[in-house]
């Protein structure tokens, strides 16, 4: 199983967001802080991304910045023009900002923006570590799958064909994991990963977490986990807590109870069924530990109450 992928798909809900923008200078936006992530890329001219700490980011042409906590922030053609303020709307878009300068032939940066909505509840720990903005800057030669879903979304927002609404919804979950895997490659090639990132690409660690999220409902052993990586139990144990920031059974649990949130959400299963599935023979247990973990049953969780 896909780790990283598991990671997205333990916060995501609803449908993620996005829009091209033909920007005529001089212009600025700025985004209040939301539940929402968010990512912003220069498809031609350029861009200052100004978050609400730290220094400004001059965006090139094909640059890529993804905002995963939400963070106020704003996107200008300068570091000394206006900023209109624009709101989250209900249905997860951002409201339209007043007209930009005066417009030509042709527009002086086009961006592409999108946003995805998240369970803040339910973050898993890999991207709760990431940094406030994830800057990917266009290199030749460099995460060419990247470049490419940004090039088929761009595509299919400049003009709307037949199959378009499925077709974007599918290229910004993919842009999503393309995201975080080119910023995780990134680090690891520049030798700083820590953390969970860390734990991914640890053979030993990167293995039994493949397990769990492969078969959680199996009675797995700190020992047979250790043993998935080539460690002893005592070794295994010790790597693991370093690396994730818990021990390998505590976090074993958090994802049954994740697996389960999401299937009671989005599934018509019955409460046995997804107690097996997550490794409870036990109708009761399970519901027992669900309500220890979320602080309501299962059926008033699944109700959304």
């Amino acid at each position: 199983m896909d780790v990283l992928s598991d990671a997205v798909a333990a916060m995501r809900t609803g449908r993620p967001h996005s829009a091209r923008r033909d920007k005529y200078a001089p212009w600025g936006v700025r985004f209040a802080a939301a539940e929402e992530a968010g990512f912003h890329v220069v498809l031609r001219g350029s861009a200052w991304l100004i978050p609400a700490e730290g220094e400004p980011m001059a965006l090139a042409p094909g640059d890529v910045a993804f905002l995963a906590h939400g963070q106020e922030h704003a996107l200008a053609s300068g570091l000394d023009v206006p900023l209109h303020e624009v709101r989250l709307l209900p249905d997860g878009t951002w409201s339209t900002p007043p007209p930009d300068g005066a417009r030509s032939a042709c527009a002086d940066t086009v961006t592409l923006c999108g946003t995805y909505r998240l369970d803040r509840s339910r973050a898993h720990r890999l991207l709760a570590e990431l940094p406030q903005v994830v800057h990917l800057p266009a290199k030749v030669g460099t995460h060419r799958s990247l470049r490419a879903a940004v090039e088929l979304l761009g595509l299919e927002l400049e003009e709307a064909q037949p199959g378009s609404a499925a077709i974007v919804t599918s290229l910004l979950d993919t842009l999503l994991l393309y995201i975080l895997r080119a910023w995780w490659q990134t680090e690891r090639e520049a030798g700083r990963l820590r953390g969970w990132s860390a734990a991914l690409a640890d053979p030993a660690i990167s293995a039994a977490l493949r397990a769990m999220h492969g078969d959680p409902a199996h009675p797995w052993t700190v020992e047979e986990l250790g043993a998935r990586g080539g460690l002893s139990r005592a070794a295994f144990a010790r790597r693991f807590t370093t690396l994730v920031g818990e021990p390998p059974l505590t976090y074993l649990t958090w994802w049954r109870m994740t697996t389960a949130g999401r299937l009671l959400r989005h599934d018509d299963l019955p409460l046995r069924r997804i107690a097996q599935r997550i490794g409870y023979t036990s109708e009761f247990a399970f519901a027992k530990a669900f309500k220890r973990e979320y602080g309501v049953a299962p059926g008033q969780y699944r109700r959304g109450s």
